[in-house]
């Protein structure tokens, strides 16, 4: 009876390489936490403890029996804004820490899912090899947005910052109320990449990109 005996030449089966590295994974995750957490801390600052509320409250007060001036009001309004604020204020710091981890991933990613590297190569499959143009053009629009994006959140991460410890800075109170409108401005187009991003996401999966989000989930294979 002849024996079958395994050698090192015996085929195995290859694991193939994840699509999204699990850092990448981790981040997109908690990023979206972070961001909803902090959008929604400006919602109800804005919604709630606006100047309109102020009457609202005023007249609650004195319907049980408290008398209130205008100026106490405020009082009780500005200080629960402040409690929210600090909590937009943690967020932001947790921002700032995620935008820190994403930096430095990208130098340990395998070289095909660097940004860069991928932003690189569709410039130079649409501007060079100019072949397959639409599906070039579409890499080419996708990675440029992910890139605006990244360069939008170190805008709210460094402003934010200077926000934060402007008691620190030295920076004149005209100059610090400018950087405050100016992230405030850079939250709605980040608002704006996202809702594109959900959209975009929404596309693909009803077309040729069938299983990104799972993909985002789990990690996806490789090709």
């Amino acid at each position: 009876m002849t024996t079958i005996e395994l050698t090192d030449n015996w085929p195995r089966k290859i694991k193939k390489e994840k699509k999204y590295a699990s850092s990448i994974r981790f981040w997109h995750l908690i990023n979206i936490i972070i961001i909803a957490s902090s959008l929604l801390t400006v919602l109800i600052n804005s919604v709630l403890f606006s100047h309109a509320q102020r009457s609202f409250v005023k007249d609650k007060l004195m319907n049980a029996g408290a008398t209130v001036s205008d100026q106490q009001v405020r009082a009780v309004i500005h200080g629960l804004e402040d409690q929210v604020w600090t909590f937009h204020t943690y967020f932001g710091y947790s921002l700032a820490a995620l935008f820190l981890f994403r930096f430095i991933a990208e130098f340990f990613l395998p070289s095909g899912q660097r940004l860069i590297p991928k932003l690189q190569k569709a410039y130079q499959a649409y501007f060079i090899i100019k072949k397959e143009r639409e599906t070039a053009k579409h890499e080419l629009v996708v990675k440029s947005l992910y890139f605006a994006f990244y360069f939008l959140l170190f805008i709210m991460v460094a402003t934010g910052l200077l926000l934060a410890f402007e008691d620190y800075t030295g920076i004149p109170e005209n100059i610090n109320h400018t950087i405050k409108e100016f992230h405030g401005f850079c939250m709605y187009l980040i608002l704006g990449f996202i809702a594109l991003h959900l959209v975009g996401v929404f596309l693909a999966e009803r077309k040729d990109g069938k299983g990104i989000v799972s993909d985002m989930i789990n990690g996806g294979e490789q090709n």
